[in-house]
C-alpha cells in the first residue's frame, strides 16, 4: 500500500547461475511516462508522485539461460483529503441567498464536518435562514446580525483538510471606487476600456451614458462586462466625449464622470527607401509621418536593431537621416521609430555600399600559339555590386609602348578569355573588372609575349583617286598602323590605268606616305585604282579597285536654246538645254543663272544696276526667278558649272516686267491745322511700279476713348501733292490712311494723325502732347507754383503798401488785365463793354500763324531786364524793350492759356 502523491518502490531479490536479468511489467497497463525509473541493476521498480492509476499488479521476471521465474506484486493506492473546492468568503445583503460549498477527495472518501465560530454546527443556535446539506450550507433570506466564520473539516484515516469562510450580511449604498474625471485615450481603430468599479450590498448595477444622451449604452459598438467595465471594440472619432457610469441598488444611486479621447493613429507615410551608395557620397533615409497633433512624437533611428553610431557623419533631422561620407561599415538596415504615448510606427530600408571591384590579380598565359592566347585570371572582391566584364587591354613594346588599348572584353561570370592576336607584336595584358560604379584600377601586366612576323593580313582602307588640277590624280590610302603591318618594311604598291583604255596597270612602289601624284593625265578621265601593302615577309591579299577621275577643268560650252517666260510683275521662268556631258569636263553641279535690272520703264524712277544669282543645283533645264521689280527690263544668262568653277555664259536675252501695285508714298504730312480744317501734302512712291492712275485717301474721328467713327473717303489725281479737308470738327483728332494706285490696284496704306485746333493754330502733334497726362500734371503744377507767388504778393501789399513797381503798374493800367482783386484773390475779368475783345489765347492770330516757342516763356520775360525778385515779392526792372502784357498774353500757348483760366 503507498499513500497517493508518495513514491513508491517494488523490489525484485534474484538468484541463480548464471546470474539472471530482471525484468519489470505491469500487467493491469503501462508504466506512466516520466514518472518511473528502475535502479539497482533492474532490482527496483521506482514511481514517483503515485496517483490512483498506479494501482493494480506489477511482476517482476527473472530468467538466465537455464529457466525464467516470475513474482506478482499487487498495489493499492490510498489518499489522504485533498481539495476539490474549497468554501469562499460571501457578501451578502439582507433577505439575499447564497451558499457555502466545502468538497474534498481523498481513499477512503473523507467525511465533511462544519462548524460556526469554532462550534460544531450541530452544537450552534437555531437558525431555519440556513440548512446544511453533507458538504453544503445553503443561506435563504438571511438577516442582518447572521454574520459568521464558518470552518469545514475533511478527515479520513490519512489526514484532515480545514479550510474557513467568512459570511458577512452588509446592507451598502453603491459606491464607485474608480477616480472622477479620469481621462482616456485611446487609438482610432483600437478597443477602449472604461472601468467603472463599484462597492455595494446587494451588489449594484452598472449602467452607462454618453454626454446628455438618456439611452443607456448597450448593443453595437458596446460591450459591458460583468465588473462594469465599458468596451468600445472598434474606437471611431464620434466615441470621443464624455461617458456617466451609473452604480444602482435597492438602497441608493452612485455615478461617475469619465471622458474618452479617440486619437489618429501615428503612421509613416513616406517610408525610407532602399538605396544603394558609394564610398564617399551621401545618403539620406526620409521617414514622413503624419501624427495626432494633441500627442508629442519622437522619433527615433536603429541600425541593425541597434543604436545609431556616435558619429557626427549621422545627421538626424525632424523627417530624415543624413548619412554623410559613407563607408563600407554604414551598411545595414536602417529603422525609423515614430512613438507617441499610445502607439507607435516604423518602417526599415537597406544601404548597401558598393564602389568599383578590385583589380583582377594572378594573370597567366596558358596555350601560346602563333595568332592566338588563352589569358586567365583571379577576379577582386566585387564590394557588393556585381562585376558586368572584364575588359581586356594590351600594350605593344615593340610599335607603341606604354599606351594601353582595349582588346577585347567577357562577361563578369568568366574568368579566361582566348586572345586573337597579330603577326610580329611584344604584347603585354592587363585585365579591369566593370560593375555598376565603374571600372576597376588595371592589373598587374602578364609576361610579354612576341608573336612572329607575317606578310600583311589586309590592304590599306580609304583608297580615293581624283585630280587637284586638270592634269594630275591624287590616289589617298589610310596606311597601315604598326599592328596591322604584320612584319618589318611596310611598303605600299600602288597601281592605276585608265579605265576601259588601258589594259596593263602601272605601279608604283612607295614606303611612309599615304598619297602618290600621277601627273600627265587628260582632263577629268576615270581611272583604276588600287593599293596593296608590302613587307619583308611578303605581300597582302588582292586589293580592291576603286575608280577615281582625274582633275577637272572649267566646263567649255554655254547652255543653248535660252529663253525665259514672264508669269507675273516679280516672277519670272527661265529655260535653257542642258550642255552636253563631255563639255562640262567634270562633276556637273548645276547651272547658274545670272539677272540684273537694266532700268525702269517708268522715267521718275532712279536707274540701278545690280547684278544678282540664282544656282538650280543637278541637271537642271529650267528654273523660276522670284522677287523681281514690276515695271522693269532685266537682262539675263545662264551658265553651268562644275567643280572647277563656272562655263561660259550664254548670250544676254532681255526681258520686261508687266506693271505692278505701287510702293507705299514717300511721306504723308499735315502742313496747316485751323479749326475746321487740315491740310495734307505727300510725296509720290519711290517704286511706282507703272503708271500712277491716283490716291486714295481715307479719314475718320477718333474719340477721347480711342474709339474709331466712321470713315470718309476720297479719291485723288495722280498729279496732286497736297489738298485741304473742310468743314471738319474743332478740336477733334483724325486719323488718315493714304495709299496710291496704278492700274495694278492700290499699294501699301501709310497713316498719320492730326487735330484741329480750339483756341490758336496748333500742330496735331502738340494738340497730342496736351492731351497727354504728364503734360496736364506739369501745367498743373506751374499753374500751382503762380497762384502761391501771387498770394505772396497780396500778402505783402497789404503789409507794405505801395512799391516802386506798382506805381508804374498804376501809371499803366491795361484796361483789357486786370490785377487781381484784393477781396478774393482772383484773376481780373475782361472788359466786354467796348470792343468784346475775347479772352486771350482763346482763337488764332488773324494771319492763322502759330507761335511755338511762345508757350515757353517764363515770368522773366516781363521784366525786360534780369527779371529778378526783390525780398518784397515785386517785380524788378522795366517793362520796357519787351511787348506789352496784353502782347505778350496773346503769344502765350493756349494749352497754358486754357489751364490758368480754367483753375481761376
Amino acid at each position: 500500500m503507498v499513500l497517493r502523491g508518495q513514491v513508491l518502490e517494488l523490489e525484485c531479490i534474484t538468484e541463480g547461475l548464471p546470474t539472471p536479468e530482471v525484468s519489470w511489467s505491469k500487467l493491469s497497463g503501462e508504466f506512466p511516462d516520466k514518472r518511473t525509473s528502475i535502479v539497482t541493476f533492474q532490482k527496483i521498480l521506482r514511481i514517483v508522485n503515485v496517483s490512483d492509476a498506479d494501482a493494480g499488479e506489477y511482476r517482476c521476471t527473472a530468467h538466465n539461460h537455464l529457466a525464467s521465474i516470475h513474482h506478482t506484486i499487487r498495489v493499492t493506492v490510498k489518499a489522504a483529503p485533498y481539495w476539490i473546492t474549497t468554501p469562499r468568503n460571501l457578501v451578502l445583503a439582507p433577505r439575499e441567498k447564497g451558499q457555502l460549498i466545502c468538497r474534498a477527495s481523498g481513499t477512503p472518501k473523507p467525511t465533511i464536518n462544519w462548524a460556526m465560530n469554532g462550534i460544531p454546527i450541530e452544537n450552534s443556535p437555531e437558525d431555519s435562514n440556513r440548512k446544511v446539506e453533507g458538504d453544503t450550507i445553503i443561506f435563504d433570506e438571511v438577516q442582518t446580525g447572521s454574520s459568521a466564520v464558518y470552518q469545514c473539516n475533511a478527515s479520513n484515516e490519512y489526514g484532515y483538510l480545514l479550510s474557513n469562510a467568512f459570511v458577512n450580511v452588509l446592507s451598502e449604498t453603491p459606491r464607485v471606487l474608480t477616480p472622477a474625471n479620469q481621462v482616456y485615450q485611446v487609438i482610432r481603430n483600437n478597443h477602449a476600456l472604461l472601468d467603472c468599479s463599484s462597492f455595494g450590498s446587494p451588489i449594484p448595477k452598472i449602467t452607462w451614458f454618453k454626454d446628455s444622451q438618456s439611452s443607456t449604452l448597450e448593443g453595437d459598438p458596446y460591450l459591458l462586462h460583468e465588473n462594469g467595465t465599458l468596451e468600445i471594440y472598434v474606437a471611431q472619432a464620434l466615441n470621443s466625449g464624455k461617458y456617466i457610469c451609473v452604480a444602482r441598488n435597492t438602497l441608493g444611486i452612485a455615478e461617475n464622470h469619465v471622458y474618452l479621447e479617440v486619437k489618429e493613429p501615428t503612421r509613416i507615410l513616406k517610408q525610407p527607401k532602399y538605396k544603394v551608395a558609394q564610398r564617399n557620397m551621401n545618403v539620406v533615409f526620409e521617414c514622413k509621418v503624419k501624427h495626432d497633433p494633441t500627442l508629442i512624437p519622437i522619433m527615433i533611428w536603429l541600425k541593425d536593431n541597434g543604436e545609431l553610431p556616435d558619429d557626427e557623419r549621422f545627421l538626424v533631422d525632424s523627417d530624415s537621416l543624413t548619412i554623410t561620407d559613407v563607408t563600407e561599415n554604414d551598411a545595414g538596415t536602417y529603422t525609423c521609430i515614430m512613438n507617441t504615448t499610445l502607439d507607435h510606427d516604423s518602417a526599415s530600408a537597406e544601404l548597401t555600399v558598393v564602389e568599383q571591384p578590385d583589380p583582377p590579380t594572378d594573370l597567366e598565359l596558358t596555350d601560346m600559339k602563333p595568332r592566338s592566347v588563352q589569358l586567365t585570371w583571379i577576379p577582386g572582391d566585387e564590394h557588393k555590386s556585381p562585376i558586368h566584364k572584364f575588359v581586356i587591354q594590351y600594350t605593344d613594346s615593340l610599335h607603341d609602348h606604354g599606351h594601353w588599348h582595349n582588346l577585347t572584353h567577357v562577361p563578369g561570370s568568366k574568368t579566361t578569355a582566348h586572345l586573337e592576336l597579330s603577326p610580329y607584336v611584344h604584347y603585354s595584358f592587363r585585365v579591369l573588372a566593370l560593375n555598376a560604379v565603374g571600372l576597376s584600377d588595371p592589373s598587374n601586366p602578364s609576361h610579354m609575349y612576341k608573336t612572329n612576323p607575317a606578310a600583311p593580313d589586309e590592304n590599306p582602307s580609304g583608297v580615293k583617286g581624283f585630280g587637284t588640277e586638270h592634269n594630275n590624280l591624287m590616289i589617298l590610302w589610310k596606311p597601315l598602323s604598326g599592328l596591322q603591318a604584320n612584319g618589318p618594311g611596310l611598303q605600299y604598291k600602288v597601281m592605276w590605268r585608265q579605265k576601259d583604255v588601258d589594259k596593263n596597270w602601272t605601279s608604283v612602289t612607295v614606303a611612309n606616305v599615304s598619297k602618290f601624284m600621277v601627273s600627265g593625265t587628260p582632263t577629268f578621265t576615270p581611272y583604276e585604282v588600287k593599293v596593296q601593302a608590302i613587307n619583308n615577309n611578303g605581300i597582302g591579299p588582292d586589293p580592291a579597285v576603286i575608280t577615281g577621275h582625274s582633275g577637272e577643268n572649267f566646263p567649255v560650252q554655254a547652255p543653248d536654246s535660252v529663253r525665259v517666260l514672264v508669269l507675273n510683275s516679280t516672277l519670272a521662268e527661265v529655260h535653257w538645254e542642258p550642255v552636253p556631258p563631255k563639255t562640262v569636263r567634270g562633276h556637273l553641279k548645276g547651272y547658274k543663272v545670272y539677272y540684273w535690272r537694266e532700268r525702269s520703264l517708268h522715267k521718275h524712277n532712279p536707274h540701278r544696276v545690280e547684278q544678282q544669282l540664282l544656282s538650280f543645283s543637278g541637271n537642271k533645264s529650267h528654273g523660276m526667278l522670284p522677287g523681281l521689280q514690276p515695271y522693269s527690263t532685266y537682262l539675263f544668262n545662264v551658265r553651268v558649272y562644275n567643280g572647277k568653277g563656272d562655263g561660259p555664259a550664254s548670250s544676254n536675252l532681255q526681258f520686261e516686267t508687266p506693271e505692278g501695285v505701287p510702293g507705299p508714298p514717300s511721306f504723308l504730312r499735315i502742313t496747316n491745322s485751323n479749326l475746321n480744317n487740315l491740310t495734307l501734302e505727300w510725296g509720290p512712291p519711290n517704286d511706282r511700279n507703272g503708271h500712277l492712275t491716283g490716291y486714295i485717301l481715307k479719314y475718320q474721328q477718333v474719340n477721347n476713348s480711342n474709339e474709331l467713327g466712321p470713315i470718309e473717303e476720297l479719291a485723288l489725281p495722280a498729279n496732286k501733292t497736297s489738298v485741304t479737308l473742310p468743314n471738319l470738327k474743332y478740336s477733334t483728332r483724325y486719323k488718315f490712311y493714304f495709299h496710291a494706285k496704278t492700274g495694278q490696284g492700290a499699294g501699301p496704306v501709310i497713316t498719320e494723325e492730326a487735330v484741329t485746333i480750339m483756341d490758336e493754330a496748333m500742330p496735331s502733334r502738340q494738340a497730342d502732347i496736351a492731351t497727354q497726362g504728364w503734360f496736364i500734371g506739369l501745367m498743373c503744377a506751374i499753374a500751382l507754383l503762380i497762384l502761391v507767388l501771387l498770394i505772396i504778393c497780396f500778402i505783402k501789399r497789404n503789409k507794405g503798401g505801395k512799391y516802386p513797381v506798382k506805381e508804374k503798374e498804376d501809371a499803366h493800367t491795361d484796361p483789357e488785365f486786370q490785377p487781381m482783386k484784393e477781396d478774393d484773390c482772383t484773376f481780373g475779368e475782361y472788359s466786354d463793354t467796348e470792343d468784346h475783345k475775347p479772352l486771350k489765347g482763346s482763337r488764332t492770330p488773324s494771319n492763322g500763324t502759330v507761335h511755338r516757342d511762345s508757350s515757353d516763356e517764363s515770368l522773366v520775360d516781363y521784366g525786360g531786364g534780369d527779371g529778378q525778385f526783390n525780398e518784397d515779392g515785386s517785380f524788378i526792372g522795366q517793362y520796357s524793350g519787351k511787348s506789352s502784357i496784353r502782347e505778350t498774353a496773346e503769344a502765350h500757348s493756349p494749352v497754358n492759356t486754357t489751364i490758368v483760366n480754367s483753375f481761376v
